[in-house]
């Protein structure tokens, strides 16, 4: 199933599917597409019934919109993960290290190089 619009983490290639979504594929392809969709409409309530949603300021309608979700899960692979696990630490110590430096010693501020 090949969709050149988007790219779908689900496939390695045409029909060929990720390690990862072996056994997620194979419960996939025997689900009826109405019941996903039905699902998703249910999820859909759910969120704006609990306010998960947020507003655009600035935008001219502002209207309220759905936190983006799919119903379809990302699957990662143990090394995606940890990977991934290294790459949101080291943003976490520099987006700390900025704010520490903002809020103590503004070194930051006083380079003008904000």
């Amino acid at each position: 199933m090949e969709h050149p619009e988007f790219f779908n983490e689900m496939f390695a290639g045409v029909d060929e599917l990720r390690q990862p979504y072996f056994g997620y594929g194979e419960w996939f392809k025997g689900e009826d597409g109405q019941r996903l969709k039905d699902k998703a409409s249910q999820a859909e309530s759910i969120f704006r019934t609990t306010g998960i949603t947020f507003n655009v300021y600035g935008d001219e309608d502002a209207a309220e919109r759905l936190i983006p979700f799919d119903l379809i899960p990302r699957i990662l692979s143990g090394r995606e993960w940890t990977r991934l696990v290294r790459g949101i630490e080291q943003r976490v110590l520099a987006i700390n290290a900025f704010l520490d430096d903002v809020y103590n010693w503004r070194e930051i501020i006083r380079g003008k190089r904000c």
